[in-house]
């Protein structure tokens, strides 16, 4: 590996100075910062019952990102040869003929996954057109490792194993996200240091971040990258529609938080120290090339780690068990807790993205929330676990007594284990396993909706100002009116203390937790018609057929749920 220091680089081009010497000379050495990878948005008549209940403000239109312009980066090469675990790697077959009609024609597909014709641009249109979400969601992951099969990769390598997936299609991501987009988001005013950019180095064994504060200028980047320093983008999908659309499909799939961040890395560099990350990983290849090895877990307690690592150096690692180059529209994927570090080689910059999930979404977190509930719920209804302990336990019990052989310790003992055992009856399992599924609904990016989809929900309705006064506000939902669930992932109903509560995401924020949760304190009566719509899905059903009392509960029921962007209807309810 050939790292190429800013010293270095700023000695070929005497007489300019460059951010990044104007920054390590205003931070001091002393004070730059050396951190480990972060992680990885009516008309008249009785309405429901329901109050909306937040701490913070509704979140708008979302601003998207303006026009790409050419990057000032260098086009990709063609690399070398790479070396590979073949064990570990999968490749697709391409159909025959010239590479200009492989191209044209996509990588062969996994049976059941669209064709890759136009990349992943056309691959999200296309899956706009599933109606249902859960079938989009597994059909977006069938692409994403084709030609791999996602049961044989559930099988053999999840939690696992890396794999590594060689196309040989530079085009297969084409439209996800690209280094014109990055300047685009740069020149459109919104990036800021830190917040959403972080500009980082790797050599000699020393890792550095060299964020300025405020806003990220295009000048001040770019003379960054110039003088050898990588760039990571850590909200990509605030500022890609594309990157948007696929992680909001997968996130149903994982039903787990989908991230990602994008790492812009110049010709021989690298930007980061080897180190494990508390998520599962694909590398998604971009642009250009870049060397990856990956080494397997040093010891147990790193199998499937809750944390990600410190930096680690070269002489804590030994052997990788994968290492290869990663061309664009290859795919690899590592599990959490295997150590990884890529360099760019001499001759091509590279640009990845890399979709992350299954962060804290582990059977023992879980249990964090379930086990605290259980003992209290058996503190409340079992006098046994109220009654008090011994009162000499503590002159046979403690780690000072724990070799002595004593009746009244192997006493004490069993009965500690009974009481563990007898938890078991009182976990409220469906209970917390709701108080998970409430965090991953804070966790979610908003659905992207297709067009049809804006015309026939509240995103679409057509009210406006118009020739001095409003136009089309009423909303006219009759018991006729057929109406779906937007997607199945969007809501939750969940028994609270406070009473019954429907969380949703149709507001979130394509900011990860930039809003507080959303969601509408429900009366009970209205939680079979929810339910209705969720068992239903994807069908559209008629409101007359809700099971609430009266048709006058059903109207505002759905009107409530229309009104919150959770419903969409059969046809628009106004013709515009």
């Amino acid at each position: 590996m050939e790292a190429g220091g800013a010293e270095e680089q700023q000695r070929r081009r005497p007489g300019r100075l460059s951010a990044l010497s104007v920054y390590r000379r205003a931070a001091g050495a002393g004070r730059l910062e050396r951190r480990r990878r972060g992680p990885l948005l009516p008309a008249g008549g009785k309405r429901a019952r329901a109050r909306a209940r937040r701490s913070g403000p509704v979140s708008g239109a979302q601003a998207e990102a303006p026009p790409p312009v050419p990057p000032p980066v260098p086009p990709p090469v063609p690399p070398p040869v790479a070396a590979t675990a073949p064990s570990l790697v999968a490749r697709a077959k391409a159909p025959g003929g010239s590479p200009e009609a492989k191209r044209q024609r996509g990588p062969a597909a996994s049976p059941g996954v669209p064709a890759a014709e136009g990349g992943a641009a056309a691959l999200l249109r296309r899956l706009g057109r599933v109606a249902d979400s859960r079938r989009r969601a597994a059909e977006l992951f069938r692409w994403l490792l084709a030609p791999v099969r996602p049961d044989v990769f559930a099988a053999r390598r999840w939690e696992r194993a890396p794999l590594l997936v060689r196309r040989g299609d530079p085009g297969y991501y084409a439209g996800l996200f690209s280094t014109a987009e990055l300047d685009a988001a740069l020149r459109g005013g919104r990036v800021r240091f830190g917040a959403h950019l972080d500009v980082t180095s790797y050599a000699e064994g020393v890792r550095e971040t060299h964020n300025p504060c405020c806003r990220a200028l295009p000048a001040v980047v770019w003379d960054f990258y110039q003088n050898g320093c990588s760039l990571r983008l850590l909200c990509p999908q605030a500022f890609s529609p594309a990157v948007w659309h696929l992680l909001s499909i997968l996130q149903e799939h994982f039903g787990s938080m989908a991230g990602a961040n994008v790492y812009l890395t110049p010709p021989g560099t690298q930007g980061f120290a080897p180190h494990y990350d508390d998520i599962e990983a694909f590398v998604l290849q971009l642009e250009g090339k870049k060397h990856w090895r990956v080494y397997s877990p040093r010891s147990d307690a790193e199998v499937l780690p809750r944390f990600s690592s410190p930096n680690l150096t070269q002489a804590e690692l030994g052997d990788p068990v994968l290492e290869t180059v990663l061309e664009a529209g290859d795919l690899l994927y590592f599990p959490r807790g295997f150590i990884h570090q890529g360099d760019c080689l001499p001759d091509a910059h590279s640009l990845h993205i890399t979709v992350s999930s299954y962060q804290r979404n582990s059977w023992g977190d879980l249990l964090e929330k379930l086990l605290p509930a259980a003992l209290q719920m058996a503190l409340e209804e079992d006098v046994e676990y109220r009654k008090g302990l011994p009162m000499d336990y503590l002159r046979y019990m403690g780690v000072a007594n724990s070799d002595a052989v004593d009746a009244q310790r192997t006493a004490f003992i069993e009965k500690v284990q009974s009481l563990i055992k007898k938890l078991v009856d009182y976990a409220p399992i469906d209970a917390a396993v709701d108080q998970r599924a409430k965090s991953f609904l804070h966790d979610c990016l908003p659905p992207v909706l297709t067009e049809s989809e804006k015309a026939r929900s509240m995103y679409g309705f057509p009210a406006r100002w118009q020739d001095g006064g409003p136009r089309d506000v009423d909303i006219l939902i009759t018991k006729d009116t057929e109406i779906c669930l937007l997607s199945h992932g969007i809501i939750r109903l969940c028994n609270e203390e406070a009473g019954v509560m429907l969380y949703y995401t149709t507001e979130n924020s394509r900011v990860y937790h930039e809003e507080e949760p959303k969601f509408l304190e429900i009366d009970p009566e209205y939680t079979d018609g929810i339910e209705f719509l969720l068992s239903s899905y994807p069908n559209y059903v008629s409101v007359d057929t809700l099971p609430c009392e009266t048709l006058e509960d059903r109207i505002s029921l759905a009107m409530l749920l229309f009104e919150k962007g959770i419903l969409t209807t059969k046809k628009p309810l106004v013709e515009v």
